[in-house]
Formats: C-alpha cells, sequence, structure tokens
C-alpha cells in the first residue's frame, strides 16, 4: 500500500480539535442533563447514515465495474454496522421492546459483515487488491485510528484516560466528541478511495478508445 503523506485542510482541523476537546471541561459547558451529549450522538448517527447512502449511490452511479461495486457494497454494510452500534441497535429510540430484537440485529449486521468476504472470492480478491495498490493518507488514518483509540480509553476509564478527562462528569461528552474526528476522517477516506477509483475506470476506458 502506498502512503501520502500530504496533510489536508480537513485532517489538520480535526487534528486541531481533538487537541482542544479535553478542555471542553475546563470552560465547564452546559450538559444540559445530557441534552449536549444526546444532540451530539443524534448528530453522528445522521452521518453515519449518510456515510451508508453517499458510498452506496456514489459507487452504483459511477460507472464502477460490478467487481468494485462488491467492495463498497460491503463498505456500505460497514457503516450500517457502525450506525447500528451508535444507536444500540435500535434500543436508544425503542426502549420498550425485547432486548431479544436488538441482539437479533445486532447478530444479523454484524453477521452479514463478517459472512460476505468468507462466501464472496471476488470480495477476497478486491481487499487484497486494495491493501497491494491502494494510495493511504498517512495523517487522516492515523487520526481516525487515535481518536477511536482515545475514546474507548475515556468510555473504558483506561491508563491513559485521565490525560483526556479532566473532569469525570464530562466522561460522556468528551467520549462523543473524540467520535467525531473518528467518523469525519472514516468519510475522508472512504471518498477519497471512491473519488481516486472513478478516476482509474474513466482513464481506463478513456486509453480503449
Amino acid at each position: 500500500m502506498k502512503l501520502d503523506t500530504h496533510l489536508t485542510p480537513v485532517t489538520a482541523g480535526l487534528i486541531v480539535l481533538a487537541v482542544l476537546f479535553p478542555y471542553a471541561a475546563d470552560l465547564h459547558l452546559a450538559l444540559f442533563n445530557g441534552g449536549l451529549v444526546q444532540v451530539i450522538e443524534d448528530a453522528q448517527a445522521l452521518w453515519l447514515l449518510f456515510g451508508a447512502a453517499f458510498t452506496l449511490c456514489y459507487a452504483f452511479s459511477s460507472g464502477l465495474p460490478a467487481r468494485s461495486r462488491t467492495f463498497w457494497l460491503w463498505a456500505v454494510v460497514w457503516w450500517v454496522v457502525l450506525f447500528g452500534r451508535s444507536i444500540s441497535w435500535g434500543r436508544d429510540y425503542f426502549p420498550d421492546e425485547p432486548k431479544l430484537l436488538f441482539r437479533g440485529i445486532s447478530v444479523i449486521l454484524i453477521g452479514t459483515l463478517v459472512l460476505m468476504p468468507v462466501f464472496s472470492r471476488v470480495l477476497r480478491q478486491e481487499v487484497m487488491r486494495r491493501l497491494r495498490s491502494e494510495t493511504l493518507p498517512i495523517w487522516t488514518a492515523a487520526l481516525v485510528v487515535v481518536a477511536f483509540l482515545i475514546s474507548d480509553t475515556v468510555e473504558h476509564h483506561r491508563l491513559l484516560a485521565p490525560l483526556f478527562l479532566h473532569q469525570p462528569q464530562y466522561q460522556d461528552l468528551i467520549e462523543e466528541l473524540y467520535e467525531i474526528p473518528f467518523m469525519v476522517g472514516l468519510f475522508t477516506l472512504t471518498a477519497g478511495m471512491l473519488r481516486r477509483e472513478k478516476r482509474s475506470v474513466a482513464t481506463a476506458l478513456a486509453a480503449a478508445h
């Protein structure tokens, strides 16, 4: 895999925000009895749905070959799984429904994600092809990984949590704030891959004619 060391303005802005997030507690932001966190969570859920819709529409309207569309359909499932996890598989909005229903939804979505590459030889080949030839924006990828790890660290009170969580009552807020650069960075990586693949297909078609 090729590495792109160029730092984009979007990634640079997200890095700055990530550095500033721990100081949100020092500003004594009003939490509105959890209302602020709920608004952020709802916005994140909408963003993940947008990521799924964008990936699906772009991949199937850009003239990509069927093999490539198989990979991007799998990517859509990833977005849907992230969406499902963000809303506790629907429990956040329908708390009175049986727990078995939400467990079933999670099993179906995660099972689909895992089983697609198991049963699809084409998908496995497409994944390997991208691992060999795709260009990875290293700064954006690093931001996605680090933001996810910090969010997980804050959520589970791991060893380095005090570096990012200055006041315990802001735990949920800090956790959700760090999920923002994770989700935006993930979308940036996806959109970049789609654009490069579309250009590659267009170049190949032009050369063939």
